[in-house]
């Protein structure tokens, strides 16, 4: 068989870092990585698909969530993806296994192994707070993560089911965020003994970021997984050489319910799209 030449070698490599990238998530919160992205990763055209029909994740059974998570891969996979983003906390806890079981040749990054190593490194005292969804608290995914890096660390995960319900709301400032806020968080930011670090262990959660700093008061450190998963993609496509390097790359958005609802939403992320950009409804 003859070699290709290197005009063929050189088409190949471009269609390989061309490819888009998948960011999947239960939901409008996993924007937050997506808009995390898109500003580190601008010559990156992302697809994104929020399960909103399915919405919330974090109380729902791991083989439950399994299975969600198997049927979006495999529609990204049907789109020729590069990578697959899990930007959804609950996902990575459960899904990971299955999905290098059931797509081993799939690229796939979660948030919670980033945030977790972030949290680890800038915790001044090593007294961390894990803010999750009850399905990721239970996982014990975020305690292992950090132990990793920091065995020493003190690790609080604490579940704050209705957060995911306020920012799907859009109920993300004002009393009934702050009240949540105390009820929740409070007591971990008291006193002597008080946390130095909170870890937003759940991508729904930055768009909280302005209420907490309002009702906890200064916090030493406060990770947002969704700027170092973003590091990190950029590293890991780097490093298998599919990084789509210049260019101009864009967002196309996919939602299982409410696209309506969803694109207004998608539009505060992403300005340049318009107010009401194009939402495709899709069914797993």
């Amino acid at each position: 068989m003859d070699n290709p030449d290197h005009s063929t070698v050189n088409t190949l490599e471009h269609m390989n870092c061309t490819r888009p990238i998948g960011v999947f998530d239960s939901g409008v919160g996993g924007l937050t990585v997506a808009a995390a992205l898109h500003r580190r990763l601008p010559a990156e055209t992302l697809l994104y698909l929020g399960d909103v029909a399915r919405l919330p994740y974090g109380t729902k059974a791991p083989q439950t969530i399994i299975q969600y998570v198997l049927r979006a891969a495999a529609f990204f996979r049907s789109h020729d993806i590069k990578m697959l983003v899990l930007a959804c906390n609950t996902a990575s806890a459960h899904a990971a296994a299955a999905l290098a079981q059931h797509f081993p040749d799939l690229l796939v990054l979660g948030v919670i192994d980033a945030g977790a190593e972030q949290a680890a490194a800038q915790s001044p005292g090593g007294r961390i707070v894990v803010a999750a969804t009850e399905g990721t608290c239970r996982s014990g995914a975020f305690d292992r993560a950090i132990a990793v890096h920091r065995p020493t660390a003190a690790i609080t995960p604490v579940p704050c089911p209705l957060f995911v319900a306020l920012v799907e709301e859009g109920l993300t400032e004002g009393p009934i965020a702050e009240a949540m806020i105390r009820q929740y968080l409070a007591e971990h930011f008291q006193g002597d003994g008080a946390a130095d670090c909170l870890v937003l262990g759940c991508t729904h959660f930055p768009l909280l970021a302005p209420s907490l700093r309002k009702v906890l008061g200064p916090i030493p450190v406060l990770v947002d997984c969704a700027q170092a998963v973003a590091e990190r993609a950029a590293l890991m496509l780097a490093q298998k050489g599919l990084a789509a390097g210049s260019g101009k790359g864009g967002i196309h958005l996919y939602t299982t319910d409410a696209p309506t609802r969803f694109s207004a939403t998608a539009g505060a992320f992403f300005p340049g799209l318009g107010a009401a950009p194009p939402v495709e409804l899709i069914d797993l």
